[in-house]
């Protein structure tokens, strides 16, 4: 049998964690966190790295010099793009594709 350790600061009067803390481990939901990842124009390229097999699209900012990609989001439909290059103040054809 497995174990849980349910040392949670969030914890309901019976000792018990708090049903919000259950509802997102047993039906899968999670919180979207908006975490913000810093855009400098200067060094930061915007791109769309594609997957030819799937088609999963992942948003992100590529470092001109290094190369190294810095994931923000993973895209599944249009309104998500478009949500995302908002935050930003990206236009959609400054974004390049990379598959």
């Amino acid at each position: 049998m497995i174990g849980f350790d349910f040392s949670y600061e969030d914890e309901g009067t019976d000792g018990m964690p708090s049903p919000f803390l259950w509802e997102g481990f047993m039906f899968g939901r999670k919180e979207k966190h908006k975490a913000t990842v810093s855009y400098d124009r200067e060094i930061q390229k915007p791109v769309l790295r594609c997957s030819i097999c799937t088609g999963e699209q992942v948003f992100g900012f590529r470092n001109k010099e290094t190369g190294k990609f810095e994931e923000v989001s993973l895209i599944r439909n249009e309104k998500e793009l478009k949500e995302v290059l908002g935050q930003y103040g990206i236009a959609l054809d400054e974004v390049e594709k990379v598959y």
